[in-house]
């Protein structure tokens, strides 16, 4: 079975979709009789081919890009005109199955270029479905035309949570959309507790954009320490607003108990969440997390505000607040604290929770989907 994936950001560049996407790769570097060549893109200018392994490569666009994290509308349409082309040579090079697109949007574009010549399914992962993201509310309706015929000719749809399936319903509810969660490596990520201080110490990991709401975090431990709680907070991540986070911290006197960290390497962050004793988080939207998932698999309990995922992920290991302001998330946060022996419990079922979801699961999901299609038995 040959199969070309398209991804329009591969770590470095992006977040969560492009790290379940390498995973998904490392799961098929064990699968014989599965060929993949992957078309993304890459932070300098050129053009790279990479042998991830024996029967998975990786083709790598340059882009001029800024930040790893962040994407201007410029750069999108950079990888669009840039791709295409080659998108075109990849397919008319060989004779492929299928083609799994990463994003409705903008990968899932060149996908409908070339429907009538092959079939394909989409992966949605959470900014390309239209919601809460103030910063994209207009692209949403501008290309919200372009969306519906993009989803519409798939041979099949995946959201990544089932509260990211009923966002993707609320837009198109005639849809026939199957779900695939996220995975994570419980190997890699393991409960190894090195905190011995009596200081509280929370983690959050993600992308520092609106949607995350970061602020309200950081209102949380102003409001903990105020009340005499030693409490540090370590935000793990970059974007474009990490210098008004940063100059919300120094403002308000917190530059001892908060830190950014920027760009954090993948094989580094077992560490992080082992000096944690909580990771917490504010976002109004998410497919399903991936930093929840090793967060737990590390066995820290969660304090979230309500998003999809959520619902599949935290009963018995964490709490979902329920009003999204930060006195609120404060005052669960230290009820919590205060019960060590609900706490305690709570970092026992987060890590078996997290055993529930692995990416060789995910891997024989999408594997069985693609058979499906093949066989004719996709969900259009």
């Amino acid at each position: 079975m040959k199969i070309l994936m398209l991804n329009y950001e591969f770590p470095p560049i992006g977040g969560g979709g492009g790290k379940a996407h390498l995973n998904l790769l490392k799961e098929y570097s064990k699968t014989d009789d599965l060929e993949v060549v992957v078309l993304t893109s890459k932070p300098t200018l050129g053009f790279e081919v990479e042998q991830f392994s024996d029967n998975i490569q990786i083709h790598k666009i340059g882009l001029h890009k800024k930040s790893l994290y962040y994407w201007r509308k410029v750069e999108v349409l950079e990888w669009l005109f840039k791709a295409y082309p080659r998108y075109k040579k990849v397919l008319d090079s060989n004779q492929y199955d299928l083609v799994h697109a990463f994003f409705g949007f903008p990968s899932g574009w060149l996908c409908y270029r070339s429907r009538k010549k092959i079939p394909y399914i989409i992966s949605l992962r959470g900014s390309d479905v239209p919601g809460q993201n103030k910063r994209l509310g207009l692209d949403y309706k501008l290309l919200s035309p372009v969306f519906k015929k993009i989803w519409n000719n798939a041979s099949a749809l995946i959201a990544c949570s089932n509260g990211l399936k009923e966002r993707a319903l609320k837009f198109l509810p005639v849809a026939g959309i199957g779900v695939i969660a996220n995975g994570v490596d419980t190997g890699k990520f393991k409960p190894v507790k090195v905190n011995d201080s009596n200081s509280l110490k929370l983690i959050t990991v993600g992308r520092l954009s609106e949607t995350k709401r970061v602020d309200l975090l950081i209102d949380a431990v102003e409001r903990m320490k105020k009340q005499g709680t030693d409490v540090s907070l370590v935000i793990v991540g970059d974007g474009r607003l990490r210098n008004s986070l940063e100059q919300q911290i120094l403002s308000r006197k917190l530059s001892n108990n908060i830190i950014i960290t920027g760009f954090v390497k993948a094989d580094d962050m077992p560490q992080y969440y082992s000096r944690s004793d909580l990771y917490i988080s504010a976002t109004m939207q998410e497919g399903m997390s991936n930093a929840m998932l090793e967060a737990m698999a590390s066995g820290l309990p969660i304090v979230t505000t309500k998003c999809e995922g959520v619902d599949e992920l935290i009963d018995d290991n964490g709490i979902v607040v329920e009003k999204a302001e930060g006195d609120y998330i404060a005052k669960v946060i230290m009820e919590l604290i205060d019960d060590n022996e609900r706490y305690k419990k709570m970092t026992l079922t987060a890590r078996g929770k997290a055993e529930q979801f692995t990416w060789e699961k995910v891997a024989e999901q999408y594997i069985e989907c693609y058979h499906n299609m093949i066989a004719g038995k996709g969900q259009k």
